[in-house]
């Protein structure tokens, strides 16, 4: 009787992931296309937000930067969990927290495509970023627990392929689903994609390793940490737009500082540390992390200033502008499965050093640009920086988790992906602010009546300065992998 109550156990517990796909030698692929699911879905979302802006600040009556806190408190709650839900998943397991993630995050976007108030809608774009921080923190993680190490950086590469198809097609079917439907689709579009998510999840998704100690939650490190990341991307996103003296953007700045002094003495003291700090004595790392904040810094400050040169110095509509910008995430798209495929046979240093070299270059292209001659120097200029960022991230993100321990893999991807949003928090304070300062050298105070030669040369010399910050990363890169 006990051998057979031994062997139906055994049954229930080898049911899934299913016997039939596990057994394959290419289980693996089917692991990461499961992953490439929830990259697409959130890259698609985050992508149909910012184009959907307009209408909902028309749909609510509110000013712009009113509305704006649609995108930014998602960014906010994605930034303070990410980190924390790395670490769970590392102590409890990632495969039921992955598939727990899309369940949430159709929950969220069916509360968003409900909401009948902006009140009503921010709560759910909250509920919807809590699933989203339960998917990127353990995407990367999933991805190389179950991949043999050769494989590692093309799976990588084809998990950012994904992202890159879905920040590529989201203005496109935001635009087609507000021509023909309500803003409301918008949000809708997401319940399809996450049950689909969440079945190959619970089919698919390999069991976790039980480990040999059960570590403790570091709650009081979650406690400090969180806020303290939302304050720096709170401080990086607002201060330009509220101005860097503003009470709350002074005050954010001084809450991170507090809290990162207190997280760093705590982490020190914890016998289960939030952050395993030691991480980040391994150069591969520790810079991998850096480069990873750099790379994304360039990508999102072009993204800032490309729209507002097309406005302000070509006039061009916002359709034309939000075409032309797609040209970026389809450079990724094309050219990140490449990379992974390249550092898998030849190392991560070449793709990553080559990915480097084509943003800085296509930063330098954009900084041609004039007001006669721009689409020679505007189209290559912005597909070098999506395919260099392309040929960048995975290289780099396969050599940062490959240095881990397989117990540290969700707060590493975790930390990777932190990475990435701080990246983009910078990228946009980096490109706010290179304009301004050099707006205001050739004496035009005020940019909304500056002449278009003054502009010119302010976007030019900004250009030049996000160059100089990609060759910053192309040098680390190039040391790093030596």
């Amino acid at each position: 009787m006990s051998h057979l109550r031994q062997h139906s156990s055994k049954g229930q517990s080898d049911f899934l992931p299913l016997q039939t796909v596990r057994d394959r030698n290419n289980y693996h692929w089917f692991v990461v296309g499961t992953v490439c699911v929830g990259a697409f879905m959130a890259a698609l979302d985050a992508s149909i937000i910012n184009i959907a802006l307009p209408v909902l600040k028309k749909q609510f009556s509110v000013r712009m930067h009113i509305v704006e806190w649609v995108s930014l408190v998602y960014l906010l709650t994605l930034a303070g969990l990410i980190v924390p839900f790395g670490r769970i998943a590392d102590i409890m397991g990632r495969r039921w927290m992955y598939t727990l993630g899309f369940t949430v995050f159709i929950i969220g976007s069916l509360l968003c495509g409900l909401s009948f108030s902006l009140s009503f809608l921010l709560v759910s774009r909250v509920i919807q970023a809590v699933g989203a921080a339960m998917l990127q923190a353990n995407s990367v993680s999933i991805v190389t627990a179950a991949t043999p190490a050769s494989d590692r950086g093309k799976a990588i590469g084809i998990q950012a392929s994904a992202q890159g198809i879905g920040l590529s097609l989201g203005p496109a079917i935001g635009g087609l689903l507000l021509s023909f439907s309500s803003w409301h689709w918008i949000f809708y579009v997401n319940v399809p994609i996450g049950i689909i998510g969440t079945t190959l999840g619970v089919l698919f998704l390999p069991k976790d390793k039980k480990a040999p100690q059960r570590e403790r939650f570091d709650y009081l490190g979650a406690v400090i940490l969180s806020p303290s990341l939302v304050a720096l991307l709170y401080f990086l996103n607002m201060g330009f737009k509220e101005g860097w003296s503003s009470p709350r953007v002074v005050g954010s700045y001084f809450l991170f500082a507090l809290g990162m002094i207190s997280f760093l003495w705590v982490e020190r003291k914890s016998e289960y540390p939030m952050v395993d700090l030691s991480l980040f004595k391994k150069r591969i790392f520790a810079l991998g992390s850096i480069t990873g904040v750099l790379s994304f810094a360039v990508m999102y400050a072009i993204l800032l200033l490309t729209p507002f040169y097309l406005d302000n110095v070509q006039a061009m509509s916002p359709l034309v502008s939000g075409m032309y910008l797609t040209i970026i995430p389809i450079g990724m798209t094309l050219f990140t499965p490449i990379a992974g495929i390249v550092a898998d046979r030849y190392g991560t240093r070449i793709p990553a050093v080559i990915g480097m070299l084509a943003a800085c270059t296509g930063c330098l292209s954009l900084s041609f640009m004039n007001a006669q001659g721009a689409l020679p120097f505007l189209v290559p200029g912005l597909f070098l920086v999506g395919a260099g960022v392309g040929l960048f991230t995975p290289p780099n993100n396969s050599s940062v988790m490959g240095s881990v321990a397989s117990n540290r893999l969700g707060i590493a991807g975790g930390i990777l992906n932190m990475s990435r949003t701080l990246g983009m928090g910078l990228g946009i304070t980096i490109g706010g602010l290179s304009y301004q300062l050099f707006l205001s050298m050739t004496g035009s105070m005020d940019e909304n009546a500056a002449m278009i030669q003054h502009m010119i040369l302010a976007f030019r010399w900004s250009f030049i300065a996000i160059a100089c910050i990609a060759a910053c990363t192309l040098l680390i890169a190039a040391v790093r992998h030596k």
